[in-house]
This record gives structure tokens, C-alpha cells and sequence, in this order.
């Protein structure tokens, strides 16, 4: 009898206890949650608002299709009468001279200057990394320039050739392959053919010019459309 006596007040006694700790916690969480301030909602943008763009902000040109990316302080410069074809993309240090050509591909001028020379003709498809061609050569297309090289004036090189960083191709020499090799040493008729086909290449270029205007001429398609189903422009 005594020991059923002990071990009921054991149970009650830890029951009770247990009670105590379940009310103390309900206690504590009601008082967290009323303490605890409620969340605002966040502020709708004013409909007023305008964004200011920065003052050193460089405006891109989308002239056709073409992109020149300036960065940071460099912007690509283009002689008056070269031609760069419309979906070139020449970012950043990149300079094309008097009477070059440059067909479709890209020029970039990172990290250092890339530079086109006069009567220089670039081939389609082809990449310049920090480079210089000096005047009065062909690079055929689909020809990659890697950083540091150079190509002397009266050079030519083939198509599809890769020239490593670093390189030079020497005055009056054809180079071809990946990477880039001496071929032969060109003769003095195929020297002095080099400035005449850039010229002509040049002025064969001067027919697209009327085909992409500062804006492209999507807004004359649009005239003409808007003729056609009677829309007063």
C-alpha cells in the first residue's frame, strides 16, 4: 500500500511538473508574438518616378545591324571612306583607316589597340585581337589575328590562317595555315596589285552603303506597308 501510495505521488508529481513547463511555454510564445511588431507592407514605386541615366553614360550605335561597343574611354573610330560591313562588331580600341574594307566578322581591341591600316581588306568572318595590319594588305577570310601580332605592309594571308600571339609576318611574303607559315616571297607585280584590288574592293562596297541607312531601312518597309492597306503616314 505504501509503495502504490509513493508511486502515485511520483506520477503527480511529474505530471504537475510537466504542466508547469507546457504553460510556461504558451506564456512565453504569447508574449513573443505580441511584442513582435507586424510586418509593413513594402511601398509601391511612385508612378512619378524617373530614372536619370549617368552623364558618362557612352550611347551605343546601332547603325544597321552593326554594334560598336565603346569601353570604358575607348570608342572605335572609322575613316570617313572605309567600309565596315553592317554586322561587324568592333569593341573598344579598334581603329580603321582611310579606304580599308572590313566584311562581315569581328574586330575587338581587347586588351590593347587594333589597328587597320590603309587599304587594308579584311576578309568575311574573320577576328582581330589586338593586332595591327599595316597598309596595303589582304587578310582572307575567315583568318584569326591573335594579341601582339602583326602583319607588315604588302603581306597577304590566305584564308583560313591563324597567326599566334606574338607573331610577324614579314614585308612582301604570303603566309597560310593554322598556325600561320611562310609560304613564299610574292613578286613585284603581286605587290603592286595589292593597293588596286583594295581600291576596287572599296568602291565595290560603296553600293551597300545605300542599303544600310544610320537607322537601317525598316521605317521604309513600314511606309510602303501602311500605303499598301490605305493608312494615311
Amino acid at each position: 500500500m505504501a509503495a502504490a501510495t509513493a508511486a502515485l505521488a511520483r506520477f503527480s508529481k511529474k505530471s504537475l511538473t510537466s504542466t508547469n513547463y507546457l504553460n510556461l511555454l504558451q506564456r512565453t510564445l504569447a508574449t513573443s508574438a505580441s511584442a513582435s511588431p507586424s510586418p509593413s507592407p513594402s511601398p509601391s514605386p511612385s508612378p512619378r518616378s524617373v530614372i536619370t541615366p549617368s552623364p558618362d553614360r557612352v550611347s551605343w550605335d546601332y547603325r544597321g545591324q552593326r554594334r560598336i561597343i565603346p569601353l570604358g574611354q575607348w570608342l572605335p573610330k572609322i575613316a570617313v571612306d572605309a567600309y565596315v560591313a553592317p554586322n561587324v562588331v568592333l569593341a573598344g580600341q579598334v581603329t580603321v583607316c582611310d579606304g580599308a574594307s572590313v566584311w562581315a566578322g569581328s574586330i575587338h581591341g581587347l586588351p590593347a589597340e587594333t589597328i587597320v591600316e590603309r587599304f587594308v581588306t579584311i576578309g568575311a568572318y574573320s577576328l582581330l585581337r589586338s593586332c595591327m595590319i599595316e597598309p596595303e594588305c589582304i587578310i582572307g577570310q575567315h583568318s584569326i589575328l591573335m594579341e601582339g601580332s602583326l602583319v607588315e605592309t604588302h603581306s597577304i594571308l590566305e584564308a583560313g590562317s591563324v597567326v599566334p600571339p606574338g607573331r610577324r609576318i614579314p614585308t612582301g611574303e604570303l603566309w597560310a595555315g593554322n598556325p600561320a607559315r611562310f609560304v613564299r616571297t610574292l613578286t613585284h607585280e603581286e605587290t603592286l596589285e595589292i593597293p588596286k584590288l583594295a581600291v576596287a574592293i572599296n568602291d565595290l562596297s560603296k553600293e551597300h552603303f545605300s542599303e544600310f541607312l544610320p537607322y537601317s531601312t525598316v521605317y521604309l518597309e513600314l511606309e510602303k506597308f501602311k500605303k499598301s492597306l490605305g493608312i494615311s503616314i
